[in-house]
């Protein structure tokens, strides 16, 4: 599923604006735009945009079944708080699971495959009616997102909606305060991205945010903003 030209183009004109980017994607693609949020560290910010602009817009919540449990609360919590009216939980396959990941260890081992199980195949499908993918990925996460583009036009043909590309953690950390946004309860523990409980660690003092995730493996990302 494609997105004309001209849409890419008139969303560009409010890459510097939050609200605005999100409020005119909502109106030019319809039902073909979602929200993926992890309920994680930063995303109330993201969410709080959302529900200024299309508070009916989908959200898409990969429920692996293996998130903390301050995480679910937090996303119950969240929604709420917000008033986002369509939070969508997106889970494994219950077979997939079964056949590929029986004791539910399949992380401690390949934890690649334990995110294609978890993330990439649950998402790919529930992303099906969906053009447009908006994240709240930011450029200054990790060195692997320091170019990353407001629109982001993948190779495969997906687009994603980077709102707070260019934001910093102090940007976000200061209009979070202003808006009174609760925090996910895991940041003041050392948790500056938060992702499923088993490969998630605080950071330490001077590490990007994303240095607590897959700690000490080579892999830096689940998969789900990858064009394969």
């Amino acid at each position: 599923m494609s997105v004309e030209p001209q849409v890419l183009s008139a969303l560009r004109a409010e890459e510097d604006d939050p609200v605005k980017l999100l409020r005119l994607a909502s109106l030019l693609l319809k039902d073909r735009i979602a929200v993926l949020s992890s309920f994680g560290a930063e995303s109330a910010l993201l969410l709080a945009f959302v529900a200024e602009a299309a508070p009916d817009m989908p959200v898409l919540f990969l429920e692996t079944g293996k998130h903390f449990p301050e995480t679910l609360a937090y996303r119950a919590e969240l929604a709420r708080f917000l008033g986002l009216t369509n939070v969508q939980d997106v889970k494994p396959s219950p077979a997939a699971l079964k056949e590929r990941d029986p004791t539910g260890e399949l992380w401690a081992f390949d934890p690649d495959a334990c995110c294609q199980l978890r993330k990439v195949e649950p998402l790919d499908a529930a992303s099906l009616p969906f053009a447009v993918l908006v994240t709240g990925r930011k450029r200054g996460q990790a060195a692997t997102r320091a170019a990353l583009p407001v629109v982001e036009e993948k190779a495969d043909g997906q687009v994603r909606l980077n709102p707070l590309a260019a934001w910093t953690g102090k940007d976000i950390t200061e209009e979070m305060a202003r808006r009174g946004l609760p925090p996910h309860p895991l940041v003041a523990e050392g948790y500056l991205s938060i992702g499923c409980g088993p490969c998630t660690h605080p950071v330490g003092d001077g590490e990007d945010a994303r240095a607590g995730r897959w700690a000490g493996h080579s892999k830096t990302e689940c998969g789900i903003h990858t064009a394969v």
